[in-house]
């Protein structure tokens, strides 16, 4: 992992997203040398018979700040159902150690909400029953790297969002309008969607030394008959599967790999692998030592580094509400 290093000035470090969403820069590597252009050039940087592929998964308000019965603070971020029932859930509760199986947290107001339960093996993640209501009193779940909240909640959300289902936004969608979409429309650029529901590893940095080693967390996926086949069709007239995001990648690589549309996916996308299903991709800046880069890599090839120490020269901003990139696949095309 210490080859997916670089330093990150804290001052790159994007604290509030750009106003208009499509005047966040992009930095193109199609081939030739690198560009600077902004996102709403987008639709001069595609070709009529491409297919623009977005993440329409929507942020949960998934962090509840509750009280102990003591009437000590309590945080809860709700993962995902993990079953039996509706109100069965993957949790990260804060203060972990001090929440023995059976504690009850209340809201602010003293409704009952969450009822804790046994850790996991490995001792992060906690199951939790829901005892009422979370979601009026949740808040949208930030990055820990992004200090002064904000303002609109719906700007942690694409202007496509439409099934809640993450704790985190793709925020390379971020970027994106209902304006640069319709002008990608008009130039003759398909659009599609698939749904990937972020989970724990946006959270969670790679800690081991060798990639090999790290353990991805499951993740929600599911593309649709009619978005499997204008992929397919696209490729096969020519024109090329422009994934915006990473998780857009993850979950037409996951039915890629396994033939099946729906599903739960632990793939790690990292070199030596070669991603087969997109052609062109939109992403952010990741974090250093962070799986995203990886997959970077394995798209894009170790080029990233230039293109990050390019960026930070001219002054990119960084991270979930920073610019973007707009990168050519480094390997064989494939189907």
């Amino acid at each position: 992992m210490a080859d997916f290093d670089y330093r990150l000035p804290e001052a790159a470090i994007a604290q509030v997203p750009a106003e208009p969403r499509d005047a966040a820069r992009l930095l193109v590597a199609l081939g030739g040398a690198p560009a600077h252009r902004r996102v709403s050039d987008l639709a001069d940087l595609l070709h009529a018979g491409d297919l623009l592929v977005v993440n329409t998964t929507r942020v949960l308000p998934a962090r509840l700040h509750l009280r102990k019965a003591t009437g000590g603070a309590a945080e809860v971020l709700l993962l995902e159902p993990c079953g039996p029932g509706p109100d069965d859930w993957e949790a990260l509760v804060r203060p972990g150690r001090r929440l023995p199986p059976g504690s009850v947290l209340a809201s602010l107001t003293g409704e009952p909400l969450v009822a804790v339960g046994a850790p996991s093996a490995d001792g992060g993640v906690r199951r939790v029953r829901l005892l009422g209501d979370p979601w009026a009193c949740g808040e949208v779940p930030l990055p820990p790297y992004l200090h002064q909240g904000i303002a609109d909640p719906e700007r942690y959300q694409t202007v496509y969002a439409d099934r809640p289902g993450s704790v985190a936004a793709p925020t390379a969608g971020l970027h994106l309008t209902t304006a640069v979409i319709d002008r990608c429309r008009a130039k003759g650029v398909g659009f599609a969607t698939v749904d990937l529901a972020v989970g724990l590893d946006t959270f969670r940095p790679v800690t081991a030394a060798d990639p090999a080693d790290h353990q991805m967390h499951t993740e929600a996926y599911r593309i649709s008959e009619q978005t499997w086949t204008a992929c397919e069709e696209a490729r096969a007239a020519g024109g090329r599967v422009v994934a915006v995001g990473t998780t857009t990648v993850r979950a037409l690589e996951a039915a890629t790999e396994t033939g099946r549309l729906e599903g739960r996916t632990a793939l790690f996308i990292r070199p030596p692998r070669r991603v087969r299903s997109v052609d062109v991709l939109m992403t952010n800046f990741h974090l250093p030592r962070s799986s995203l880069l990886l997959l970077v890599e394995a798209f894009a090839g170790p080029g990233w580094r230039a293109l990050y120490r390019l960026a930070l020269e001219d002054g990119y901003r960084f991270l979930s509400f920073g610019d973007a990139m707009l990168l050519g696949n480094c390997g064989e095309r494939g189907g």
